[in-house]
């Protein structure tokens, strides 16, 4: 069945309850002018923040990310909304403790802890990290130091509560984007937005996962997109204006969209950075 695409009816418009590096909640009005009118199914296979997802609330749709401890948060936010709020309730901004915290993935300790804890720890350590930075070294264990915020808000209850409504409908997989063609069909509608392209090397951002995203990977998701394509599966992508991209999906619509980055090796750098939507369409 086709539904429409239409944002459910609740009192709370719930917005991203973490960070992460290229959210879209500044081109959502350039993306969603772009997005189909109608679709059976919505697919995000790299969820991030979500910025797209929760603001179009679809009825029906697969939110995909190769990240475990990303997918689980919002598997909690999901299923046990309350029991992470209680359990939000005891961090404090304090750096002794933000490296305590930080650092016991590199414990045995932290295999023993639940998913609720897990969760719990992600959206202490986005809300209190510089910038609001995921990023894990080699081994998978969260590296970013603290940031130099004086009285961050660690919890939103009101949100995670509107986050955990919309979520209901939606299915949750840790997995590598390219595990989950076999479940896309003909009706869905699929929205790409991998770790882009870096145009300098000081902005190479990718370590949301201990396997990074390289070239191999970019090349790996448009050959994806090209089997969609054959399949009449409509698709966007977001990416940098990086030559590479311009060259890899050419044979695609590109357009050209504006948005200010501010992440990067110091921090400091933001401005508007042109960068492309991709569809089929």
């Amino acid at each position: 069945m086709i539904v429409k695409n239409k944002a459910i009816d609740i009192n709370i418009q719930a917005k991203p309850f973490i960070k992460w590096v290229g959210g879209k909640t500044q081109l959502l009005s350039e993306i969603t002018a772009r997005i189909p009118q109608n679709f059976s199914r919505y697919f995000e296979p790299f969820i991030g923040g979500g910025a797209l997802f929760f603001y179009l609330q679809p009825e029906k749709s697969v939110l995909i990310d190769i990240n475990e401890e990303l997918t689980n948060t919002y598997q909690v936010v999901r299923d046990k909304v309350e029991e992470l709020i209680t359990d939000l309730k005891q961090h404090i901004h304090q750096q002794d403790y933000y490296y305590q915290i930080r650092n016991i993935d590199r414990s045995e300790e932290y295999k023993l802890w639940s998913d609720v804890q897990r969760a719990s720890r992600l959206i202490y350590l986005n809300k209190t990290c510089f910038n609001g930075l995921y990023r894990v070294n080699s081994k998978g264990q969260f590296n970013t130091p603290m940031g130099s915020y004086k009285n961050p808000k660690i919890i939103d209850e009101i949100n995670l509560r509107a986050c955990s409504k919309v979520l209901q409908k939606a299915q949750i997989i840790n997995s590598s984007f390219l595990e989950v063609e076999e479940k896309i069909t003909l009706d869905d509608f699929v929205y790409f937005d991998p770790p882009y392209v870096p145009l300098n090397a000081t902005s190479n951002f990718t370590g949301y996962s201990q396997d990074g995203f390289d070239l191999s990977m970019q090349l790996n998701l448009r050959n994806l997109c090209d089997r969609l394509n054959a399949k009449g599966v409509r698709f966007m992508v977001s990416n940098s204006n990086a030559p590479l991209i311009l060259d890899l999906y050419s044979n695609y619509k590109i357009e050209f969209v504006y948005a200010s980055r501010a992440i990067n090796s110091k921090g400091d750098k933001r401005g508007k950075i042109p960068e492309v939507i991709i569809t089929n369409y």
